[in-house]
């Protein structure tokens, strides 16, 4: 049996195909050009499933998107102008009836967190926050081995907690929510603001650790409002381990050490006693591999 699974970003959708005992067989990505809307995404979605299935014997696809999902009925809840025209779009309908087969669909972060669990960081962990720090900020929560989605499938919007009550505006019409201080767009911005030019974060990197003391002040300040928001989350949770993925994930122990180095003197000892922070294993393939698992499970 196998599946061909996706995972639809703002920048790139990425898409593979999997085996029903986790193995990526196969894996490619295209530009989502995400200003195109919605319905222009699903279709170039259905588009490389019809292909997928002329090479392959699928027998399903599952979806990874950005956005809220009601992961029953496989609709987008609610998505930001990242995506026009994406909320209250039917994506199983859609796919289903031009594919002739079954689709499932879930939330991105929600798939990382499964993909984590069922390959990764959190095998054999029943209760874990992950969160993924790109451009903006995601959270997935598992208590008692399953994922908790809320009532509306909107649970862990972590990334709209408000660390600065009257701050920055944010994209979800709020303002000083923990994304726009603690993404790793919000680090790009606040590089840029310092060194009057923009820079990508690899070369920041690259800075900072070769002793650079502007590029130091810039990650201590952004390291402090990441882990003051990772405080009221382990305070609130008192979870067993926290997964952290996203792009900024790739800078590997370097960065998970000065997480670790930060937040541990800010939270209760009783808090502290047996947490575990890890870095996501699978990297971008996590949700692939978590869009496959959730096709299994039913």
């Amino acid at each position: 049996m196998f599946l061909a699974c996706f995972d639809i970003g703002g920048t790139s959708i990425k898409y593979g195909i999997v085996s029903v005992e986790g193995e990526i067989l196969y894996d490619a990505s295209t530009p989502t050009e995400a200003h195109l809307g919605g319905e222009t995404i699903i279709q170039k979605v259905v588009s490389i499933s019809k292909e997928l299935k002329r090479k392959w014997d699928i027998n399903g696809i599952s979806i990874s998107t950005a956005g809220q999902i009601d992961n029953v009925n496989g609709i987008v809840v609610h998505a930001t102008d990242t995506i026009p025209n994406y909320t209250g779009l039917n994506i199983v309908e859609i796919v289903q009836i031009q594919t002739e087969l079954p689709v499932k669909v879930e939330n991105d972060v929600n798939c990382t967190a499964i993909g984590e669990h069922w390959k990764g960081s959190a095998q054999g962990v029943e209760d874990f926050l992950c969160l993924t720090i790109g451009t903006g900020i995601g959270g997935a929560l598992f208590l008692n081995g399953k994922l908790y989605t809320g009532q509306s499938f909107s649970a862990g919007e972590v990334g709209h907690i408000t660390l600065y009550p009257k701050g920055q505006a944010c994209t979800c019409g709020s303002a000083g929510c923990y994304e726009q201080y603690a993404s790793s767009q919000a680090l790009e911005k606040l590089v840029s603001t310092e060194f009057g030019e923009t820079l990508q974060l690899i070369d920041f990197f690259q800075l900072l650790k070769s002793g650079d003391m502007k590029a130091l002040a810039c990650y201590d300040q952004w390291l402090d409002d990441l882990t003051t928001g990772l405080k009221t989350m382990i305070h609130f949770l008192n979870p067993r381990l926290i997964v952290l993925g996203g792009g900024i994930s790739a800078q590997g122990d370097f960065l998970l050490n000065s997480i670790k180095d930060s937040v541990y003197p800010k939270i209760m000892p009783n808090h502290a006693r047996n947490l575990e922070i890890k870095m996501a294993m699978n990297g971008n393939k996590a949700n692939l591999l978590g869009a496959a698992k959730i096709f299994l499970m039913e």
